[in-house]
């Protein structure tokens, strides 16, 4: 899934729910589910979420919802294999931004 975010340093959480098309409780149960997971806290108690998180929000929203995870799954293959994982889903997003700019020049002919 391709996030479509500004470039900021921080995010709220509302924000964020929109790009990845959930609702908010979602985002905070997996804020208590995944230690990866450690957005800031302002003075109110608002949530703030750094790029980082982002990106870590992106591979959890992969293993859980695209690839079909459960949260215990997901737990384990990012603690045993967190570096292979990111790798590769680095990979599969630069093909998907690849098969997008594809499908877009076909379009154009």
């Amino acid at each position: 899934m391709q996030v479509e975010l500004p470039e900021k340093r921080y995010y709220g959480i509302g924000e964020v729910a929109r790009a990845f098309g959930v609702n908010t409780s979602l985002i905070r149960f997996w804020e208590k589910e995944f230690d990866v997971l450690q957005p800031k806290k302002n003075a109110k108690g608002n949530r703030k979420f750094t790029p980082q998180d982002i990106k870590n929000l992106q591979l959890i929203y992969h293993l859980v919802k695209e690839r079909g995870f459960t949260l215990d799954g997901a737990k384990t293959h990012l603690k045993e294999e967190k570096q292979k994982t990111l790798s590769n889903f680095e990979i599969i997003q630069k093909l998907e931004r690849v098969k997008a700019e594809l499908i877009k020049i076909k379009e154009q002919l």
